[in-house]
């Protein structure tokens, strides 16, 4: 029996990683979560075929931008071993490593944005779990239902 395709939702600031950037580069590794939660999900809950939903934050229009999917397997984020990386731990090991990361690879952008204020104003379809509009939520990497996805998908301009 095949699994379950998942869905996410993974943040990038535009300045660092854009949908744009990864159009151009096909597939991305995901590196530099440093937030366990967020580790957990993509070590323990994303395959390969996974939907995600693209998001830009932290700049003037924060909200979903594309659409990707998971197209590894999780595997240690080297960044945790490069000395003179922003992401390097000290506590990693390449026998224990502490963070993990999955390939991410383009779909396709969206028409237009889906805007943070256009998903907050799908709140009750969305539920109150959505972990996006939730007060003091602030992982990189959220898991989405099926239902959640088709709700944002259709918001797309």
């Amino acid at each position: 029996m095949t699994a379950r395709k998942r869905y996410w939702l993974m943040k990038s600031e535009p300045e660092d990683f854009s949908i744009d950037d990864l159009e151009r580069v096909r597939t991305e590794p995901w590196t530099g979560v440093r937030n366990y939660q967020a580790r957990n999900f993509m070590r323990d809950g994303m395959k390969p075929g996974d939907g995600v939903l693209f998001y830009h934050s932290n700049c003037d229009v924060p909200g979903v931008y594309g659409v990707a999917e998971v197209t590894s397997a999780p595997y240690p984020d080297p960044t945790q071993f490069e000395r003179k990386s922003k992401y390097f731990d000290p506590k990693a090991s390449h026998e224990e490593p502490r963070w993990m990361l999955v390939d991410v690879g383009f779909v396709r952008k969206l028409a237009g944005p889906v805007s943070l204020d256009a998903i907050r104003g799908q709140a009750e379809g969305l539920g109150e779990d959505f972990a996006l509009i939730r007060k003091g939520t602030r992982l990189s990497v959220l898991p989405v239902t099926a239902a959640q996805w088709k709700i944002i998908l259709s918001l797309e301009p």
